[in-house]
Order: C-alpha cells, then structure tokens, then sequence
C-alpha cells in the first residue's frame, strides 16, 4: 500500500509542475499589458514602466516563473495587482465560501445519488427504474444555472423562505451561513446526483452479472441482499472516480452560480480578476484549483486501494 501510494504521489507531483509551467504559459501568451491597463492608455511610458518594475513584470519569463513557482512552494501567491493586498488573504477569504459551498452540494448529491441508483438497479426494467432514469435524464439536461434561476423564484421571490442571494459571513453564524449556501448547494447538487445516480446503476447492473453474484444467489441470497453485501462494494471504483472529478468540478466549476446567488467565493474572485486583468490572482487562483483536482485524485486513488486490494500490487 506504501509503494502504491509513494508511486501516484510522485506521478502526481510530476502533473502539478507541468500544470504550473502550462498555466503561466497561458497567462503569459495573453496580449495587453496589467500596468498598462491599470494606469490607462494616456499613461506616459515611463510611469508605465515603473508600475511594471513594482508589480515583478519586468524580469524574463523563467525568473518570473521560477520567482511566481517558488512563491508557491512556500504558500506566498504574490500580490494582487488591482488590490495591493497578498493573493494568499483573497484566496482564503474566498475559500471560506466556495469550499464549504462545494463539501454541501457534493455531500447532497450522495445522499440523493447513492440510494437512488441501488434502488433503480434493484428494479430494473420495472416502471421505477424507467421513472428514475426518466428524472435523471431531465437533471442532466436542465441548466444548473436556470435551475438556480428558479430556485430563487420558488423559494426567494414566492415563499420568501430564503434570501436570493449574498452570504451573512460565518462570523453571524452556522445556521445564517448554511441557509445562505443552501439554495446554491441544491442548484450544484441536483445535476451531479443524476450523473452519480446512473452511473451507480449502471456499475451496479454490470456488478450483478459476475460469477460470484450468481453464486450468491445459488446460496439462497435475494437479489437486494446481493446487491447490498457483495455488489455493491464492487460498484464503488466508477462511482469513487465520479466523486473525485464532481468536488473538483463544485469546487472549480461554480462561477455562473456564485454570480446568481452573489456569493463571494473563489468563482467570482476569477471572474473580476479576469476583468480587472489581475493575472497573478488569475493564475494563482487556477493553479491552486489544479492541486485541488490533483490532491482529490491521489485521495480517489487510495480510495481505489481499499476498495480493491488487487490494486496495491500494480
């Protein structure tokens, strides 16, 4: 299990620095110049200059990739152009929202998911099974952002259960905060739960088909007490794959969300950075998001490793 883990921890490692060199290539291949648009087009050359030399933009590509890289290493993200302050406080201002909003929409959609699809492959081809399939097919279809457009209007404008947007800050509460993240949890989760929901069906059907399930029957086993004792264990690796690529996609993904409900999370952060062109925010902020994606992989794949042995010896 050690030598499993060591082997996809550094293959993983190895991602994160191409990732790094990907993503400042990128920004760097952006034409228009920060300082440039930060002091406006009548901005004589020399102040535009000395704006570059105070923001680091002035020194060549591999030292300010090597400076920008180092400065991660050590959790210093630099400083935000547009607000003076260090990307390192903005960041976790941020996370403070989109990381509990992400954990809520992703532990929703399990909950939905997970029993939903074990009752849809218990019942297979029966008018449950089509109606589920039915239903999840529409949340797959159907927007998240018009859903939460919806929401708002349900139960924002209508019922006046719930504000239609913005964020009290956890310092007012647990119960303010999680009524304020609710209504965008559900807009997040909903889609996911119907992906989750058939592709749990799905490998839970495929499970069902083994060798070993047709022993279990022989035994005397019903179909549900195979499904829930031996199948589903089995049906877990697709599933654990779908969960690690949904948190990321929640915790990446939720910028047109976080714009409806006015959420102040890593979302909206990217999205002013890109208008305000604050690109040590822009490419700090998107490489701490590959991490995310990379540091939920290596977990799914130790996950993987528990959940089937016979992988600990590849």
């Amino acid at each position: 299990m050690l030598r499993y883990a060591l082997t996809r921890l550094l293959s993983l490692s190895l991602s994160l620095i191409a990732a790094s060199i990907a993503i400042f290539a990128a920004i760097e291949v952006i034409p228009g110049d920060p300082a440039a648009y930060m002091l406006g087009l009548n901005a004589a050359p020399e102040t535009v200059a000395a704006l570059r030399d105070e923001l680091g933009l002035s020194g060549s590509v591999w030292a300010r990739y090597l400076d920008w890289a180092s400065g991660l290493a050590t959790g210093d993200f630099g400083i935000s152009y547009t607000y003076r302050v260090p990307v390192a406080d903005l960041v976790a201002q941020r996370l403070a929202v989109s990381l509990p909003l992400a954990a809520y929409a992703l532990a929703l959609s399990t909950a939905i998911a997970l029993p939903v699809g074990l009752w849809a492959a218990a019942r297979r081809g029966r008018a449950a099974d089509l109606g589920i399939m039915a239903a999840t097919q529409l949340g797959i279809a159907v927007p998240n952002f018009w859903f939460a457009m919806l929401l708002v209007l349900v139960f924002a404008v209508k019922l006046r259960w719930v504000s239609a947007g913005g964020f009290p800050g956890w310092e007012a509460g647990l119960g303010p905060g999680i009524k304020a993240l609710t209504l965008p949890a559900v807009a997040l989760a909903l889609p996911q739960a119907a992906i989750l929901a058939r592709v749990m069906r799905s490998a839970l059907i495929e499970t069902l088909g083994q060798d070993y399930i047709r022993s279990a029957r022989a035994k005397g086993l019903s179909r549900a007490q195979a499904l829930r004792r031996h199948a589903f264990r089995n049906a877990l690796i697709p599933v654990l794959t779908i969960l690690g690529l949904q948190f990321s996609f929640l915790l990446a993904g939720a910028i047109i969300i976080e714009n409806v409900f006015f959420l102040p999370g890593l979302g909206r952060l990217i999205f002013q950075a890109i208008t305000q062109r604050d690109l040590i925010v822009v490419e700090s902020v998107v490489m701490l998001l590959v991490f995310a994606v990379i540091l939920v992989t290596f977990l799914v794949d130790l996950a993987y490793a528990a959940v089937d042995p016979r992988l600990r010896r590849r």
